[in-house]
């Protein structure tokens, strides 16, 4: 069934609906061709999702041999949570009717599971009872094995990666290092919402992954490939948008994948044949309605301190020197110690974004609809 809305603000719906990425694309083809792990680095909500359903729709657009299997694991807390997330994900891309779930179902049964299905969505749904911390080790092993084993290679891409770091179970890390370089006939992607923690992880010389994977940087998409994109999409759906409007939503979003989908979603939705600014910014008013309550929430979870320097970030818009004489004058924030604390606790919390480059490390507001809401009310 063809979409009303042509612009997709969460996951992947199909090619035509999702704009560029052909270099990161190719980049994926050729490590999972030759042997290659992948580590995809981005900001929060750039497409990293998008990206691995459109490469697995890509395979399969080619008929190629690989059989693939996407596991986000942000809601785990432990291993064995891992290890259900895991188990869950690979009956939903082979449900038990199939011959790759019945032989899955099969070694599933070793482990004791109970495997039931959720009476509303249909989505399988696995327990595993464990007697000490080796039957878990067992089991993940024994799932690993069995995917290694297959006819046909598998790419098993692993998003929010980074929540094996707080499992409370001791050398994570080290495990799933010491499993995947036994693997030859799986090819891994890894990535994270948190990219300082990811980094850490793959390029850390102490940590087990170290330099195990290739890596790759996903970018905003080029500013005249992302014009194109929404006027071909409004266009295709008998809907004229002129080109002030397009560079209007570019601007204002920063060119971030999300947001940007999300403002053409809603300006889409509110025109008729003839798109201008006037929709644009009625569009942008219905998003700060709509989140408004939930941007009110920070201010009371902050202190004044923290709110006001939010203020800040959100007004330079990219802060290069939080440090710097002139800014701390310019919204009061202090010492250049206090704003040191304060710029650490807004990272901390996920409200700022510390992105390092070759000369300086810039500094932004991870929410782009927080930040202009700071703008406009502020």
């Amino acid at each position: 069934m063809e979409l009303e809305n042509p612009f997709i603000s969460n996951g992947y719906i199909s090619k035509e609906l999702f704009c560029d990425r052909k270099k990161e694309l190719e980049n994926l083809r050729k490590n999972v061709k030759n042997g290659l792990n992948t580590t995809i680095f981005a900001d929060r909500k750039i497409g990293k999702t998008g990206l691995i359903y459109r490469f697995f729709d890509c395979l399969d657009e080619k008929n190629s041999q690989y059989s693939s299997i996407y596991v986000d694991i942000f809601s785990s807390r432990c291993l064995d949570d891992f290890v259900k997330l895991l188990s869950e994900a690979i009956l939903r891309k082979y449900p038990e009717k199939t011959s790759f779930g019945k032989s899955f179902i099969k070694i599933l049964k070793g482990f004791r599971p109970l495997i039931s299905y959720d009476a509303i969505t249909g989505e399988p749904q696995v327990m595993i009872s464990y007697q000490n911390e080796a039957e878990k080790h067992y089991t993940l092993k024994g799932i690993l094995d069995f995917l290694e084993s297959r006819n046909m290679p598998v790419v098993l891409a692993i998003d929010e990666f980074q929540q094996i770091t707080e499992y409370p179970e001791k050398n994570i890390e080290a495990l799933l290092r010491t499993y995947i370089q036994q693997i030859k006939n799986i090819r891994f992607i890894f990535c994270g919402s948190k990219t300082s923690l990811m980094t850490e992880m793959f390029s850390g010389a102490k940590r087990p992954f170290f330099n195990s994977t290739s890596f790759l940087h996903l970018e905003k998409i080029d500013r005249k490939l992302y014009f194109d994109f929404i006027k071909n999409n409004f266009e295709k759906h008998k809907k004229a948008i002129d080109e002030q409007t397009i560079s209007f939503i570019l601007d204002w979003t920063l060119r971030h994948t999300f947001y940007t989908q999300y403002l053409c979603n809603q300006t889409f939705s509110l025109s008729k044949k003839n798109v201008t600014m006037t929709e644009a910014k009625e569009a942008c008013k219905n998003i700060f309605s709509q989140n408004e309550p939930v941007f009110l929430q920070y201010r009371r979870l902050l202190t004044p301190a923290q709110w006001n320097f939010l203020i800040a970030v959100a007004k330079e818009e990219t802060l290069v020197q939080p440090t710097a004489k002139e800014f701390l004058m310019k919204y009061k924030i202090g010492t250049p110690a206090h704003a040191k604390r304060l710029i650490n606790a807004m990272i901390d919390k996920d409200l700022v974004i510390a992105k390092p480059a070759r000369t300086e490390t810039t500094y932004y507001l991870y929410d782009i609809f927080l930040l202009r809401w700071l703008q406009s009310v502020y």
